[in-house]
């Protein structure tokens, strides 16, 4: 598997989809590369894309990796902790509110 930092990783968590997406932060030419991360999450059978589907989060200003694989993590984290409610800002209830088909 060729090792792409630019591919979305997607995990399965209580009936919603953490998608994942690893970025290299800017920084100085010499220095070495650090990882943020940018995510949502949505109902497993939500297409993320449509307005109101999907929770958005990303990195906080100062939250930098050293690999790619601890940005994943950390935003799978997070992730989980919107779905499970315990998020201080975030939750997935708007997006099981609005669900009257």
């Amino acid at each position: 598997m060729p090792d792409d930092p630019a591919q979305w990783h997607v995990f399965e968590y209580e009936g919603f989809d953490i998608h994942v997406l690893p970025q290299m932060k800017p920084g100085p030419e010499h220095a070495p590369p650090r990882f943020v991360y940018i995510g949502h999450v949505c109902r497993h059978d939500a297409n993320a894309d449509t307005p109101g589907e999907a929770i958005h989060f990303h990195a906080d200003g100062d939250d930098a990796f050293k690999r790619a694989e601890d940005a994943v993590d950390e935003a799978r984290h997070i992730g989980r902790a919107i779905i499970d409610g315990t998020h201080p800002d975030l939750s997935v209830l708007s997006l099981v509110s609005h669900h009257h088909h």
